[in-house]
């Protein structure tokens, strides 16, 4: 197969896994419109408990929303070093993206964590089961995110940069900015929006 072939085939490629990347994102955005719906009904239904305002820890979340835009800049940097075949850079950006993902999900954990402790669980009222769904899926998408990471990371280490390798990277950086544009919703539908009630 000639390099011109190659060449092509490789774009067949990308072209028909980016089509079906981006129907599992649309897949995805239907589901966290489901949810965001579901909690802007329940929003009020708090069953006598407390609403948005009395248990948010507004500089937490907003540390939380900067610690996240934050790596999806990390990860941008990774996929530009991808296109100058930088493996060291792109590690270097792919591994500061895993920490600041690590911590922004260590926080969220450490605010359920909190929140059940204080007896807010999510069977406490409808609002609270809606928020627990709604901001938990988002932060097992993280989860998610972070494994492909690390097995993406692992395999740049170890066969440096390929076509194949390029093409998963691409779509992961697809995945994590989708991510935090979810999060940029989550915080102002439910954050932002719940104190100022």
């Amino acid at each position: 197969m000639s390099v011109q072939e190659e060449a092509l085939e490789e774009k067949r490629l990308l072209s028909k896994t980016s089509v079906g990347f981006w129907l599992y994102l649309m897949t995805d955005c239907l589901l966290f419109a489901t949810l965001f719906a579901t909690f802007a009904v329940l929003r009020d239904a708090t069953a006598g408990g407390p609403a948005g305002r009395d248990i948010y820890e507004m500089p937490l979340v907003l540390a939380e929303t900067l610690i996240l835009l934050t790596s999806s800049f990390a990860c941008g940097l990774a996929l530009i070093a991808m296109t100058q075949k930088n493996i060291r850079q792109v590690l270097i950006g792919l591994g500061v993206t895993f920490v600041l993902g690590a911590t922004f999900l260590f926080i969220e954990v450490s605010e359920f964590t909190k929140l059940i402790s204080e007896g807010h669980g999510p069977q406490t009222s409808a609002f609270l089961s809606a928020f627990f769904t709604l901001v938990g899926t988002h932060g097992l998408h993280v989860f998610i995110g972070l494994l492909w990471l690390s097995v993406l990371a692992y395999t740049i280490w170890r066969r440096g940069i390929t076509s194949k390798l390029t093409r998963q990277l691409t779509l992961f950086g697809l995945f994590w900015h989708f991510l935090d544009l979810i999060w940029i919703f989550v915080f102002t539908v439910v954050y932002m929006m719940g104190v100022v009630r």
